[in-house]
C-alpha cells in the first residue's frame, strides 16, 4: 500500500522522491494533485501517463512563496502583483508569460504558465522541502471526478503513484480559480476556489476568454468534457425532480427529494455554498457508488462559490 498519513517524516520521503523524478499525490486546500518535479520534462511526462492525460492539456506548477512562484513567469503584470499580495497562498492560480527555464511539457507548449501557491500546510511543507516548483494536476484519472480524499486518489490511481499523502479531506474542494491577464484586463480561464467577486474588487470586472489560436487550452480544467462520473449527470431545476427512481442517483442543493432514489447526497440543508462546495466532489464519488446509470444534480445560485459548482457540474455533464 502506498499511501501514508502526511507527517513531517512521509513529508519529507515524498520530497526525496520529488527530487529524484518521483511522483506523488498529496492534499492542498482544493482537492488533491497529482505532484512531480516541475523542472523535470522526464518526471512530468510521468504525471501524463498514470492520469492517461492528452500532452495538450497545460499542468499548474506550485510554488511554496509568492517570491518564488514570481520567479516562473518573465513578467507580472501589476494588477496581478496585487491579486499575488492579497490571496496568495491561496486557491488562486496565475497565467501569465512563461520563465526560460519552464518546460515546454508543463505549458503544452504556449508561452505562458499556470502558477499557484497553496494554501495548505502539508503542501506547502512539501514544496519546501523538495526545493523545486511541483507540477500538479488533480490525483485522478483525466476527465473524471477529482479527488477530495487520498482514498479517492487510491481508487482512480491505485499503485500509478510512487506515494500518497494522506492529509485528510480537502478543505475546499474544488479547484483553484485560474486568472489571465489581456491588455492589463483579467480574464476569467476558470471558476474555483476563490469567488470571482473577490477578485474582482482589485481587478474590477472580468472578462471570458476568446479563441486560444491552437488546440491546447490555456489553462487546465477548460475542455468540454471535465470532472464526469461514470453515470450520466443530467442537471435539473431545484425541486424538480422528475419521478423517483432506484436505477438513478439524486444530488440536491438544500432538500432531499421525496421518494426512494437510489442513493442521495444534499449538499447544504443551510444553502451555505461554500459547504456545498466543499463536499461536492464527495457526494458524486459517493452518487457513483451506487452503480446506476445516471445522476440528477440540481442547479446552485450562479454567485460566489456556486459558479464554480455549476462550472464542474456543467462539464461532467457534457
Amino acid at each position: 500500500m502506498n499511501t501514508v498519513k502526511a507527517t513531517a517524516g512521509s513529508i519529507k520521503k515524498a520530497a526525496a522522491l520529488i527530487r529524484a523524478g518521483g511522483v506523488v499525490a498529496f492534499p492542498t486546500e482544493t482537492v488533491y494533485g497529482l505532484g512531480a518535479d516541475g523542472l523535470n520534462p522526464v518526471a512530468c511526462a510521468r504525471i501524463f501517463e498514470i492520469k492517461g492525460r492528452p500532452r495538450f492539456d497545460p499542468l499548474i506548477l506550485h510554488e511554496c512563496s509568492a517570491a518564488r512562484a514570481r520567479k516562473l513567469f518573465s513578467c507580472v503584470p501589476a494588477p496581478a502583483l496585487r491579486l499575488m499580495k492579497k490571496f496568495w497562498p491561496g486557491p488562486l492560480t496565475l497565467v501569465l508569460p512563461k520563465a526560460a527555464a519552464v518546460p515546454g511539457i508543463v505549458t503544452a507548449g504556449l508561452k505562458t504558465v499556470a502558477v499557484r501557491v497553496p494554501g495548505n500546510r502539508h503542501a506547502l511543507a512539501l514544496i519546501k522541502a523538495a526545493g523545486r516548483p511541483i507540477a500538479a494536476p488533480s490525483a485522478n484519472s483525466f476527465g473524471r471526478l477529482s479527488p477530495t480524499t487520498a482514498e479517492h486518489v487510491s481508487r482512480q490511481l491505485g499503485n500509478g503513484p510512487d506515494l500518497i499523502l494522506d492529509g485528510g479531506k480537502t478543505d475546499i474542494g474544488v479547484e483553484s480559480t485560474i486568472i489571465t491577464f489581456e491588455k492589463g484586463r483579467p480574464v476569467l480561464l476558470r471558476p474555483g476556489g476563490l469567488p470571482l467577486e473577490e477578485i474582482e474588487k482589485l481587478t474590477g470586472p472580468a472578462a471570458r476568454p476568446g479563441k486560444t489560436g491552437g488546440k491546447s487550452p490555456l489553462a487546465p480544467g477548460c475542455l468540454k468534457k471535465h470532472y464526469a462520473p461514470k453515470a450520466r449527470l443530467k442537471i435539473i431545476e431545484p425541486g424538480r425532480a422528475p419521478r423517483p427512481s432506484l436505477r438513478a442517483a439524486y444530488l440536491a442543493f438544500r432538500r432531499k427529494p421525496a421518494g426512494n432514489w437510489a442513493a442521495v447526497k444534499v449538499l447544504s440543508r443551510s444553502g451555505d455554498l461554500r459547504e456545498a462546495a466543499a463536499g461536492l466532489f464527495g457526494a458524486l464519488h459517493a452518487l457513483e457508488g451506487a452503480g446506476v446509470p445516471l445522476i440528477y444534480a440540481e442547479k446552485v445560485p450562479m454567485h460566489g462559490l456556486g459558479r464554480a459548482i455549476m462550472d464542474r457540474l456543467k462539464h461532467g455533464a457534457a
